[in-house]
């Protein structure tokens, strides 16, 4: 088939990796471009859209997200770190950088009982029949500070220390770059926004910014928080992007459809249900997503020693330290209901450099090498959703689990259309 996808972040870059392995035309369209703006890089005129993938530090953390989603939601997350395994290796090298030697949480004394309350949530969670059909059988492991002395020597200063096995991180930004790379053959279109995304009966179509409205043999949304037809947020010093920006009415004409070059000559072999064709699908706007500010900092800091990606249980911020590479370091974990896009705040900036240095010694010579600021999409409650009817699918709504249920709500979604096979992994979910 001939088939376009709105979106090309994470989730649109990993589909069309996909989808022309597995024989079709695919062309993807976004308003960013191909590389990451971060935000503190960004010109004088302020915000350039780039995808949320490459601000995310890239935690793949099942059992410590077990605190912000429902275990059957983050039981996905034990699927897509196999996934992750073998779409790396298929990747050609130099590939992106994938470890899995479990995560650290970690506490101060005064924060005990904050941090026993998250473990009794954890522990609540992993009772769940959904979780314990998909998680290996390792749990929480309590460390004394000999252990995770022998574990992280260059952690210092936390009183209590935790050990999850299994989880890890993978480098977003390398990744984002390779699978764009490796998708030779499709066809990408910066610069250009999809308005909505519509589909019927044998088709679906994309409504450009620019007026245009490409046929497709099927369409794909997964423009995340673009999926919104909003005005752009109000900058600093306009307003100071504070709340969220007020929604705007296209008006553009419905020009007649244009079918991209074979776009239907090469019908798919195994075409989807019929159920729904008929009859226009919903935008996927309609899904109620919304954006949620999140900040991350970016430290060059030679000789960290870090090896694990740790979580600080900190009362205001569950802090989390990823090493990214031998030197570079990200440190995030604000969650603010807000879709401004403004620079970090002083306040997100201090608390968690600060709290990050409570607990790796070695920050205080750190240089900052950048702050940026992107939107998590988000919908109603707070998990993900894959919507498809006739020629038309939908992912969104991965709100701080992008990297984590990625390859995994992919892989269901491509199951459910039957347009690519199943990647075969060591270990299937139950």
């Amino acid at each position: 088939m001939h088939i376009g996808i709105a979106g090309a972040g994470l989730l649109g870059r990993l589909l069309a990796w996909r989808l022309v392995r597995a024989g079709h035309a695919v062309q993807v369209f976004d308003a960013a471009g191909p590389a990451p703006v971060f935000r503190s890089q960004a010109p004088e005129q302020g915000y350039v859209p780039t995808a949320a993938g490459f601000t995310a530090a890239g935690m793949l953390s099942p059992m410590a997200e077990l605190d912000n989603a429902e275990p059957g939601v983050a039981a996905l997350g034990w699927r897509s770190i196999a996934l992750w395994r073998q779409i790396l290796a298929e990747l050609p090298a130099p590939r992106p950088r994938l470890s899995v030697q479990g995560s650290v949480l970690l506490a101060h004394r005064g924060d005990a009982g904050a941090a026993q309350r998250v473990l009794d949530r954890l522990h609540a969670a992993t009772l769940a029949p959904e979780w314990q059909r998909a998680s290996p059988p390792e749990l929480v492991q309590a460390l004394d500070m000999a252990a995770l002395r022998a574990l992280e020597p260059s952690i210092a200063g936390p009183a209590q220390a935790w050990l999850l096995p299994g989880e890890g991180f993978i480098d977003t930004v390398v990744t984002m770059h390779a699978l764009h790379a490796d998708a030779a053959q499709t066809q990408w279109h910066w610069g250009q926004p999809v308005l909505a995304v519509d589909a019927g009966a044998g088709g679906g179509t994309l409504r450009l910014a620019d007026g245009r409205v490409l046929a497709f043999d099927a369409v794909i949304d997964v423009r995340g928080v673009g999926a919104r037809a909003l005005a752009p947020s109000p900058l600093w010093g306009e307003g100071r992007g504070e709340g969220p920006a007020a929604p705007t009415e296209h008006t553009l004409p419905a020009p007649t459809p244009t079918l991209p070059q074979r776009g239907r000559e090469h019908p798919h072999p195994n075409p989807l249900p019929r159920a729904g064709e008929g009859a226009s699908q919903r935008d996927a706007s309609a899904m109620g997503v919304r954006g949620v500010r999140g900040e991350v900092i970016t430290l060059d800091c030679p000789g960290h020693g870090l090896t694990r990606p740790v979580r600080l249980l900190h009362p205001r911020h569950r802090v989390y330290i990823v090493p990214r590479s031998a030197r570079q370091l990200i440190v995030g974990a604000s969650e603010i209901e807000s879709e401004d896009r403004s620079p970090v705040s002083l306040r997100s900036a201090v608390e968690l450099m600060a709290a990050a240095h409570s607990v790796l010694p070695a920050l205080a010579e750190a240089r900052i090498e950048r702050l940026d600021v992107n939107l998590r999409p988000a919908l109603p409650d707070n998990n993900p959703r894959i919507e498809c009817a006739g020629r038309r699918l939908a992912i969104n709504g991965l709100f701080r689990h992008g990297w984590l249920l990625a390859p995994a709500l992919v892989e269901q979604a491509l199951q459910q259309t039957g347009w690519a096979p199943a990647i075969d992994t060591e270990r299937e979910l139950a």
